[in-house]
């Protein structure tokens, strides 16, 4: 066993994770004038909204879409960082029967309309949400949309947003998510694609960080928590070989709860958080499909949601956008699909199977694609740490550690903008904590 050193500075925070959650947080604590670390396990910063490169290709490991004018968007402002990201005109389409449907004049009852009778009734029942009216928590999207149509089309098409979303089913997320995120939060309206893959934006933001003062290292995986009398005192990390001790007045996990429970010294938290911890989170499983063609599949620059599919919920051209992830003459496209279930056990090769068959079947240019990779997301790397409607809270029984990420996002929400809004409320718990302690 080897010695644990002692690392000579201390700081204001350790952040376990350079993830969407863990350098937005620590990217605000920064701005705050806070000495902070952020201890990465991996090589590179992003976590599962990360990139790397195949074959002379970009390709997006998780995320691609960022959203703007939102809380990312915020969190790089406080850094003076430029959010590098390029719109799609439009932003979003859906194909259904072959056709491409714009729906971004004519909303829901544009998209809903020709399927249905019930679309006004639909319409209505996302109108009393904005105002309060929600389904209980334990209803599910699809028992919901159930009660008001049984067009298979319109199933199809709310199964796959809750998919592309979520990372989960229609029969697994509960309506009140739902609603809450395509009608009290407005949803997914303005977004771009980082015409150097999603790294290039964690890139920046880790670069900011660390002229303000604050370290990222790489390469540096938590082995320990270390706690006194109740409160974090650090972490134990191991760094080039060697196992560091390094002193905190505050710890910030961007693992999820669970991961962060199975820690040695977890066992402060008591044996009824690390059970919530451990069993309390949904995690949810997408697969990932990147492939790349010299024939233009479809003439669409943002993302394409499905309508009825075996498995594949959407898919995005990201060179339409940014030609700059392909070598010349190359059209890359990422598709996503959710396995059945996604918040449960399944078989990889035949859902990995469905979903290529859905693009055989919707696409027959993809029989020449050329294949860049296929990342089933799931077990310890998930799509999401946990479901939206089944998060944690962001707080801990230890009064100076919290979690930021997927796994403790504000109800609702999902995506690199939910983990964002967990390190600006975090940043402010930790701030007033430090202040006060």
């Amino acid at each position: 066993m080897s010695e644990t050193v002692i690392h000579p500075i201390s700081y204001d925070a350790v952040v376990i994770g350079a993830g969407a959650g863990g350098l937005s947080v620590a990217a605000r604590l920064v701005a705050a004038g806070k000495k902070v670390l952020v201890a990465e396990s991996l090589a590179r910063v992003g976590g599962r909204a990360s990139s790397e490169q195949i074959d002379g290709f970009t390709v997006n490991i998780g995320a691609i879409a960022i959203e703007k004018g939102s809380t990312f968007e915020e969190t790089f402002a406080l850094l003076d960082v430029e959010l590098d990201l390029r719109e799609p005109n439009p932003a979003t389409v859906f194909l259904i029967d072959g056709k491409i449907i714009n729906v971004a004049k004519g909303g829901w009852g544009m998209l809903l309309g020709g399927f249905t009778k019930q679309a006004a009734k639909i319409g209505a029942k996302f109108a009393d949400a904005r105002g309060g009216d929600l389904p209980e928590a334990k209803l599910t999207t699809k028992e919901w949309l159930s009660q008001y149509t049984k067009n298979e089309t319109v199933h199809a098409i709310f199964r796959n947003l809750c998919a592309a979303i979520f990372a989960a089913n229609s029969d697994e997320l509960p309506a009140r998510a739902f609603l809450t995120y395509f009608a009290v939060k407005g949803a997914f309206k303005r977004f771009g694609f980082c015409p150097r893959g999603t790294v290039g934006l964690w890139n920046d933001l880790t670069d900011a960080i660390r002229r303000r003062g604050g370290e990222v290292w790489l390469d540096a995986p938590v082995a320990a928590l270390n706690i006194e009398n109740g409160r974090a005192t650090g972490v134990d990390l191991v760094k080039d070989g060697v196992t560091l001790r390094v002193n905190a007045r505050a710890v910030i996990s961007n693992i999820g709860p669970h991961a962060t429970a199975l820690l040695p010294g977890a066992e402060a938290f008591g044996g009824e958080y690390i059970a919530l911890a451990t069993t309390g989170p949904k995690p949810a499983a997408n697969i990932v499909i990147n492939f790349a063609t010299r024939e233009r599949l479809y003439d669409a620059p943002g993302l394409v949601t499905f309508g009825r599919t075996r498995r594949l919920c959407n898919i995005g051209e990201l060179t339409a956008t940014c030609p700059e992830l392909a070598p010349a003459g190359w059209h890359q496209y990422v598709a996503y699909a959710v396995p059945h279930p996604a918040l449960g056990d399944f078989d990889n090769d035949a859902e990995v199977e469905a979903s290529l068959q859905d693009l055989r079947d919707l696409f027959p240019g993809f029989a020449n694609a050329k294949m860049l990779s296929v990342r089933v997301m799931r077990d310890g790397w998930p799509a999401q740490r946990s479901c939206g409607g089944y998060d944690l809270p962001q707080t801990t029984p230890l009064p100076n550690v919290w979690h930021v990420g997927d796994a403790v996002k504000p109800y609702g929400d999902g995506g690199t903008q939910a983990c964002a809004d967990t390190g600006r409320s975090v940043a402010k718990l930790a701030l007033d904590a430090l202040a006060a302690a």
